[in-house]
Order: structure tokens, then C-alpha cells, then sequence
């Protein structure tokens, strides 16, 4: 997500290049809403920021505030109506949300809509007088068009006043960016499991899911978004609002894998802390061995903190296109495993006949580590030994995270050397847990670790399979 107000600046172009900084995080559609003080105009579709959007579209979202998202479907289906931003008519004016999480309260949350729905259709018939466009309430299958219909039915005098009515009122992991025709907001879960970070502009401001949005576009960075914390931006400056009391639990698995690596996390450079997870892998699991390489890019700062500690040499064995997306968060089985194949080749003169150790930051389902091993045996490694820089992936994650059921997860049913046997390799070491976490420097009760404990922050009893965002 990115938002941006910043009076006399091209708002839409500034929202496409941090979203260009974001591409990483969702790959499946992207957004842009922009307004000018008396309209929100929002243009979106299927398809990379770069596919989606083209000169003319960008011209056309003129304004001062604009909210940008790309999206990586989790539970929700990929298709046109769960493109964000969602955009909405409010008693205070249009919203324009964009949303980064999973709600784990959805059904509490659609009773609450639905007992509402009067007063709903009440606001959309009004928007519609006054030739307000609106879209359709609950046209999609994500809980962000939710959160939307919402706001149409809270009190308050402003759109302020009904966040800070609304959100404490919303369970799960939620990064918010949104805005109405001259307030760009941005909100963040009590538990902060979603980064959310907030920059200066020399006339304006940013907020972006991770401090490399604000890097692209000339953003100094001011802080995080605290957790259980709502801004306020427009032309009286900058307000902040305490909606819940910080019980913070970042995910851990944003060091892991999700961040990009110039981000920065709590004060922790995430290269630092993957370079620091693959010195630590060594540590636990040192192995004879000629060449050190990774799967890349994710698993490269790993990889070279162990061969650093290792004394092994760190050497290129894989061949990545940069045109081919993350396997890891497609949309199907079958289009990950076709993913791989196009997204990685071997270099056969560097790996032929050498004891590899090959560094990865998970293992998930095993589809890539498997197809992987069996690439380098024909090109002719002699040794192949796996080392994951995160311990066994053995729980779904409900906040946001595209692994939702223990069926799919490998290590849910196999220990680490039936693991290393599934994959074909040597040998398989994962980093313990206390050494993950040691790594990013933070304190344990502060991170989210239940993808790998088991231990959940946010209660989970109450997150269909069907409505993820």
C-alpha cells in the first residue's frame, strides 16, 4: 500500500512509483485513487503496476492525496472485483480504502453490515442524488469492501470520528491506507502484524508498507505507524489517534521472506537480519561442502552469512529471469510449478560435479525445493545439502499469508529427514527458531512466530476459509 498527500506534487505518479517499489508484495492487481478536494477518481485492473498503468491513466488522476495498492490475493479469489483500492460513499463523502491483512472477525463484522443494510442503501440512494459515484456495496469476496460498507453506517461527525468507532472494532491483522476527498488516513492493527511506515515529502507526506516505497520516491523517513494507532494528514497537518492499546506481535516471516531486503523493520535493516539468520545456520548446521549458493533473490543474504561463517565460497548456481514473478504467492499449484521451471536454471560450469549447499529462506509446500534438487542433479552436483534460514513452516497463518491450511504444508506431516528425503537431497538443516528470532533483534513476545510455533497473537476461531483479502 501507498498513500501520499502532497499538495502541488503529481500525487498518481509519486503512488506509482512506491507501488513499483511494492510490486514485490502482490502481483495480481493494482490501484490508484486520486483526489482533487472534490472528487476521488480510482482506476485499476488485473496485472502488474507497470501492465496496469500507462501515461494517460496516470494524467487523468489529478489531485492532492492518492492511495495506491497492489494486491497478492490469500484466501480471497484474484479476480477484478477484489482489486483495491475499494471505493465507497460515506455520510462525511467518498472512501477510497486500500487494506493489507486478513480480518479473523469477518462474520461478526458482515452480521454487523448486514443489520445495517437500511441505513447502507440509505447512503448510497443519497450519494446517488448528489451524482456521487459509488460502487456497488459487497461486490467482491475480501473483507476490505467490508471495512468499506462500514464506514457508510458509522456515526460521527467526520470520517475520523467513525475510524476511531470502527476499527476497535475490527479483529485480525489490518494495515489500513485510505482517504476521502481531503484526508488521507492510514491505521495500523493493535498488534502491528503488517509493517506500515510513515515519510516527509519536502511539501507533504507518505505512508507506505515498507520504508523502500519512501526511498523511490525522495521520502525521508520519519517513523512506524504505531500499532493500534490512526493519522490524520491534510491541509491543518498531521493528527494522530490511539484507537486500541499496542499489543504488539509483528510477523516474523516479513524478515524471513516478504520484506524487501533495503527495507527497514523496527530499526533492522532486513539484509542485516537474513545475512545474520544464514551466519546462525551455520552455526547449527555445518556441512563439507564446495560451493555455497542460494535460491534467489530471497534466499541470497542467507546464503552469503553462511558461507561467511562457513569459510565455503559463495558462488552464482542458479540463474534467475527477472521477468518471472514470485512462485511462491501464484495464485494456483499449477501455475507455481510452472513458475519455477521459468523462474530458475542451473549454471552448469559452476555447480558440475561440486558439493553444494544450496541456502533457501522457507520451505512451504516443497514444490520448489523439489523441482530444484532435481535441476541440479542433472546438471551434474554431486552433493546436494538444503539449509532453510526459518525453522518448519507446521501452521496456517491467518494474517495474511498464502499457506491457509496444514494439508498444504510439508512439514506438517513429515519430520526433517523424511522432508529432506521428499526433496531428494543429501542433507537438510532448518534454523532454530530461537536463532530466527535472535537474528532480527527483536524480543521474542514482540514477533508473530505461529506459522512455526503455533502460537497465535489474534484469536483465529472465527476466520472463514472463503473471505481472506
Amino acid at each position: 500500500m501507498f498513500g501520499v498527500w502532497a499538495p502541488g506534487e503529481e500525487v498518481a505518479k509519486l503512488t506509482y512509483f512506491g507501488l513499483y517499489a511494492l510490486q514485490h508484495r502482490g502481483q495480481e492487481s493494482a490501484g490508484i485513487a486520486a483526489s482533487n478536494g472534490s472528487q476521488i477518481l480510482i482506476y485499476r485492473d488485473m496485472g502488474l503496476v507497470s501492465q496496469v498503468f500507462h501515461e494517460r491513466d496516470l494524467e487523468l488522476l489529478q489531485g492532492h492525496i492518492a492511495v495506491g495498492h497492489t494486491r497478492y490475493s490469500t484466501t480471497g479469489s484474484p479476480s477484478f472485483e477484489n482489486a483495491q483500492p475499494t471505493l465507497g460513499p460515506t455520510p462525511f463523502g467518498t472512501v477510497a480504502l486500500a487494506h493489507n491483512g486478513n480480518l479473523t472477525n469477518f462474520d461478526e463484522l458482515e452480521a454487523l453490515a448486514d443489520s445495517r443494510s437500511d441505513d447502507a442503501n440509505r447512503v448510497v440512494a443519497e450519494a446517488t442524488k448528489k451524482r456521487t459515484r459509488t460502487r456497488a456495496f459487497r461486490d467482491s469476496s475480501n473483507d476490505t469492501s467490508l471495512v468499506t460498507e462500514l464506514f457508510a453506517t458509522e456515526e460521527g461527525e467526520n470520517l475520523t470520528d467513525a475510524a476511531l468507532r470502527l476499527l476497535p472494532q475490527v479483529d485480525g491483522a489490518f494495515s489500513l491506507v485510505f482517504m476521502d476527498e481531503h484526508t488521507l488516513y492510514a491505521a495500523r492493527d493493535p498488534q502491528g502484524v503488517r509493517p506500515l511506515s510513515l515519510g516527509r515529502l519536502s511539501n507533504g507526506w507518505v505512508v507506505a508498507s515498507e520504508t523502500a516505497a519512501l526511498d523511490i520516491v525522495g521520502a525521508s523517513y520519519v517513523r512506524d505507524i504505531e500499532p493500534g494507532e490512526l493519522i490524520a494528514i491534510d491541509e491543518d497537518g498531521l493528527r494522530s489517534f490511539r484507537f486500541a492499546e499496542a499489543k504488539q506481535a509483528h510477523c516474523v516471516f516479513e524478515y524471513v521472506y516478504l520484506a524487501r531486503p533495503d527495507s527497514v523493520l523496527d530499526g533492522q535493516i532486513v539484509h542485516g537480519a537474513r545475512t545474520e539468520m544464514g551466519r546462525r545456520l551455520a552455526q547449527e548446521f555445518p556441512v563439507d561442502a564446495d560451493l555455497v549458493i542460494a535460491t534467489p533473490e530471497s534466499g541470497t543474504p542467507a546464503a552469503v552469512g553462511y558461507a561467511e561463517e562457513s569459510g565455503i565460497p559463495f558462488g552464482q548456481g542458479l540463474m534467475k529471469n527477472a521477468y518471472v514473478g514470485r512462485t511462491f504467492i501464484q495464485p494456483s499449484q499449477t501455475l507455481r510449478e510452472l513458475g519455477i521451471r521459468l523462474k530458475l536454471n542451473p549454471i552448469r560450469e559452476n555447480i558440475e560435479g561440486k558439493r553444494l549447499v544450496v541456502v533457501d529462506d522457507s520451505i512451504v509446500r516443497g514444490n520448489t525445493q523439489r523441482a530444484l534438487v532435481r535441476m541440479l542433479r542433472e546438471a551434474g552436483a554431486k552433493e546436494i545439502h538444503i539449509r532453510i534460514s526459518s525453522p518448519p513452516v507446521k501452521w496456517p497463518c491467518y494474517y495474511g499469508i498464502d499457506f491457509a491450511t496444514r494439508a498444504e504444508l510439508i512439514a506438517n506431516g513429515l519430520n526433517v529427514e523424511e522432508i529432506c528425503t521428499s526433496l531428494g537431497a543429501d542433507s537438510l538443516g532448518y534454523i532454530s527458531l530461537d536463532g530466527m528470532i535472535e537474528a532480527t533483534k527483536q524480543k521474542r513476545d514482540r514477533l508473530c512466530t505461529a506459522c512455526f510455533s503455533g502460537e497465535y497473537p489474534i484469536p483465529v476461531n472465527n476466520t472463514p476459509a472463503d473471505k481472506g483479502c
